[in-house]
């Protein structure tokens, strides 16, 4: 049996409806990553949180400010798995410029759980990196929401092109 590791990425208050940029169905995905959080810790796999965070010299527009509170991973995830280490990201990807793969590798982690939002563009970009092909990742689809079900229902058919397999939260630990 593979070991494994879910990672759930930017679950962070911007993305939520008091943000800079409220998705759709936020807390009902909020609440399908702690049910896979509370499965992950109760078969002893380890949770790993992913936080983007956007540099303000960038300009205006954008969300994910450094020391913003909407750049903060909400208080529900964080408290479902608060020992779980935080990798820090600056782009789509988890694994570019990021620790990601240090820590995977120091876990032992054979493959990966995918968690988070937003689908078409983080997700995505995660499970299709050539970093985690080698980890077999597989993304947990209720625990994943974007900026309405089509944006949301094209990017799992790409992945799936792919051959990324969609799991649901009871078939997703080994």
């Amino acid at each position: 049996m593979a070991k494994q590791a879910l990672i759930v990425i930017d679950i962070q208050n911007d993305y939520f409806s008091e943000g800079k940029y409220p998705l759709y169905q936020t807390e009902l995905t909020a609440e399908k990553n702690l049910e896979a959080i509370a499965l992950a810790n109760e078969k002893n796999i380890p949770v790993i949180h992913i936080q983007h965070l956007v540099s303000p010299e960038l300009g205006e527009g954008l969300f994910f400010y450094d020391n913003s509170k909407g750049a903060e991973i909400h208080k529900d995830i964080m408290a479902a798995s608060p020992d779980s280490p935080v990798v820090v990201k600056r782009h789509a990807d988890c694994f570019e410029k990021t620790n990601l793969e240090e820590l995977l590798q120091d876990m032992e982690v054979e493959e990966i759980l995918l968690t988070g939002m937003m689908t078409h563009n983080c997700v995505t970009h995660t499970a299709l990196s050539p970093a985690a092909a080698k980890y077999n990742p597989k993304v947990i689809e209720e625990c994943c929401c974007t900026i309405d079900p089509i944006a949301h229902a094209l990017a799992v058919d790409s992945m799936q092109v792919l051959d990324i397999e969609m799991r649901t939260i009871e078939n997703a630990f080994s």
